[in-house]
């Protein structure tokens, strides 16, 4: 009983862990494009703001995920 606690700790560790690298590495990137185009023409930056969220979403997926493993829902 003991390493299926483990192993489902272990699951809902990686599912947050990669999700928010992936994420952090995604808005890495989309912020410094978004920041560029903001530069060449203002009126692009609402839609900038939707590709930052997109990347944001990873990390909450992998949150909701990480939640239900420990929690058993």
């Amino acid at each position: 009983m003991i390493e299926l606690e483990i192993g489902l700790n272990l699951a809902a560790v990686l599912a947050i862990a990669i999700p928010a690298l992936v994420a952090a590495w995604a808005i890495s990137r989309v912020g410094v494009a978004s920041a560029g185009a903001i530069a060449e023409n203002p009126e692009v930056s609402g839609i900038t703001i939707i590709y930052v969220a997109f990347a944001e979403a990873l990390a909450i997926y992998g949150l909701l995920i990480a939640l239900l493993l420990v929690f058993g829902i």
